[in-house]
């Protein structure tokens, strides 16, 4: 969602399919603002692997960025759109419980800071919400696992590693990852329409898939083995994006094939 204007017709979008019976849960990031403002309070980041390093400064920003503004907009905004929506972090009735994340490989680890995995989702929380008609919007800022060490520790987490492993636990019908690019695009930037799992590890090896696709990809490929359909990496620049990909695909539900790539087992 890269205009106001797209972040309209994405909450029109959301509404019109709760008016049409689905269940809708939104999770959200915010780069871009939470670039600007580390930038307006002179707080450095850098990025490995796709991810964010994460001091406890960067968290305090990014947590103020995504669960303040970005997460009230869009709550707001399905609101206004004639929808139902509930704005939540994930720190709200232990809804997102994290473990440290390591970058890099078992042989060379790299310290990202206070980014979390997420290991416990309370799905409870989610459904009671859905079974009321309300979508809940999540913004990615965890909390440590109930009875650990670090149970008071804010992590920040990736949108798509949190909406992957959310989309996994309630086994979702679908789940899309809404992107700036047309897609998953080979090494002569041609759209990817269909991949598997199989195609997307051997695509990381071959370095066709770097830098912030890896952590898409990767939680796509999760989602997928955790029993979701299907999942979506989407162009999120075109009008009506969600819309277009859920009611899109005819009985196989696998999207418009227009605007995106669709990865299944």
């Amino acid at each position: 969602m890269t205009t106001p204007e797209l972040a309209t017709l994405f909450c029109q979008d959301v509404a019109t399919l709760q008016k049409l019976g689905l269940r809708i849960v939104v999770v959200h990031g915010g780069g871009p603002m939470i670039n600007a403002m580390l930038e307006k309070v002179g707080v450095e980041s850098r990025f490995e692997g796709g991810m964010r390093v994460s001091t406890e400064e960067v968290v305090d920003v990014a947590a103020m960025v995504l669960s303040g503004t970005v997460n009230k907009n869009i709550s707001s905004g399905i609101s206004q759109a004639g929808g139902r929506a509930l704005g939540l972090s994930g720190r709200d009735d232990a809804l997102l419980q994290c473990e440290k994340l390591w970058g890099g490989s078992e042989d060379d680890k790299i310290d990202l800071g206070n980014v979390g995995q997420v290991k416990v989702v309370n799905t409870d929380l989610i459904n009671q919400l859905l079974d009321a008609g309300i979508s809940p919007v999540i913004a990615p800022i965890g909390m440590g696992c109930k009875g650990q060490e670090d149970e008071s520790v804010v992590y920040n987490i990736n949108a798509d590693v949190a909406a992957g492993r959310i989309a996994g636990e309630l086994k979702a019908a679908r789940v899309l990852f809404l992107t700036d690019i047309a897609g998953v695009l080979d090494k002569e930037m041609t759209l990817l329409k269909s991949l598997s799992c199989d195609d997307i590890d051997d695509l990381i090896g071959d370095e066709t898939i770097t830098g912030g696709m890896i952590p898409k990809v990767t939680y796509a490929t999760d989602a997928v083995k955790l029993g979701v359909q299907g999942a979506f990496i989407t162009d999120g620049r075109v009008p009506h994006a969600l819309l277009n990909e859920i009611l899109a695909g005819g009985e196989n539900g696998l999207g418009s094939g227009e605007g995106g790539t669709v990865v299944t087992l």
